[in-house]
């Protein structure tokens, strides 16, 4: 499931409200900001988790904001098929609203389908929260069905020299049923440390992540909840 910016966070999983680079365009009903990213990535990290079981991921959005904070859009990228019950695609569907309180404060309210083809079974609806202020971030995201999780975040941006952007990242994830679904831990935590920067116009970053889910990994392989370190590369339109 779910981009430093789309780069960054698609590592760790998708910001769903990444404009940058928009394209603006007036209408009768205002300003609409279209965007698209295609990304590149060694990996598919959700969570600290491989969705990818180690391989390559392939990945494209397309965003569509208004001018007074509303949002809509779409992502895609290709999961391991016999991980998620033979659907070798995920595509996700997400609105939302965003706003600022301040120039340093802003907020973000959004909801989120996971959807797997060739195996609805698996697929999951979230609720959204997150406040970002003076390169804090703190969110919640709350997924309700099939079943019930909540995943909580905070990270935090720093500008270093050279244009360089690094950001860090921890989140707890709580759940009601044991992970393996049979015994093991309702709750983990995951964080990550990402450089990112802009070259020729291609968003670039190296992330590294883990987890301490140990044994109780989820996935065929247990490499997929070990420590990773992911490259990828994205361009927005």
């Amino acid at each position: 499931m779910k981009k430093l910016a789309v780069a960054v966070a698609t590592a760790s999983t998708l910001s769903f409200a990444n404009m940058a680079h928009a394209e603006a365009f007036d209408t009768a009903m205002g300003e609409f900001d279209v965007s698209m990213t295609a990304t590149l990535a060694t990996d598919y990290i959700w969570r600290g988790q491989s969705q990818t079981d180690g391989a390559g991921a392939i990945q494209g959005s397309l965003d569509i904001a208004h001018e007074s904070g509303l949002y809509v859009g779409a992502w895609a990228s290709n999961v391991d098929s016999a991980d998620f019950g033979g659907a070798s695609v995920e595509i996700d569907y997400y609105a939302g609203y965003g706003g600022t309180i301040t120039d340093d404060i802003s907020y973000d309210l959004s909801w989120a389908t996971y959807t797997y083809p060739k195996n609805s079974s698996i697929d999951v609806d979230e609720a959204l929260a997150s406040i970002s202020l003076y390169g804090l971030t703190l969110g919640a995201k709350y997924a309700y069905d099939p079943q019930s999780a909540l995943y909580t975040y905070v990270g935090y941006d720093f500008s270093l020299p050279y244009d360089v952007g690094l950001s860090l990242h921890y989140g707890l994830t709580d759940t009601k049923d044991p992970l393996n679904g049979v015994d093991g831990d309702e709750k983990y935590g995951d964080w990550a440390v990402t450089l990112g920067k802009t070259i020729l116009g291609l968003d670039v970053a190296l992330m590294y992540s883990d987890t301490d889910l140990g044994d109780d990994c989820g996935y065929s392989s247990q490499d997929s909840c070990d420590s990773n370190v992911t490259l990828s590369v994205s361009k927005t339109l």
